[in-house]
């Protein structure tokens, strides 16, 4: 079983900045990433980091705003998120999968969420 404790999460002015982060406790590796809901929408997918290689991936609306990372020694990975605008508003959820985090499919595990509100 794995366990996605998320922090990070706030209120934030159009512009602004916020840094997310999640610490995954149990056995294994994983491929991590974040997603998003907003409300009255689907979640989508925001990154996605591979464990082994450090791939990432984006989705086209936060490329050039969003950075995501990980700390391999503590199993957390982070999301970096600039310029932040009104529309980025939601839960954003940590995610965790034994091979990929994608847009495709759900991944393995869900974090709790965290919520984040950006004003205009």
């Amino acid at each position: 079983q794995v366990q996605l404790d998320e922090s990070g999460g706030g209120s934030v002015q159009a512009g602004g900045s916020l840094r997310l982060s999640c610490a995954a406790r149990g056995f294994g590796y994983y491929a991590m990433g974040w997603f998003r809901q907003a409300p009255g929408k689907e979640r989508e997918f925001v990154a996605a980091i591979d464990w082994k290689t450090s791939a990432t991936e984006y989705s086209n609306s936060v490329v050039g705003r969003f950075t995501i990372s990980r700390d391999g020694s503590e199993n957390t990975v982070h999301l970096q998120m600039n310029s932040l605008q009104p529309e980025d508003t939601g839960l954003y959820y940590c995610a965790a999968d034994y091979a990929r985090v994608t847009k495709n499919r759900p991944p393995d595990y869900w974090g709790q969420g965290t919520q984040v509100t950006v004003s205009s």
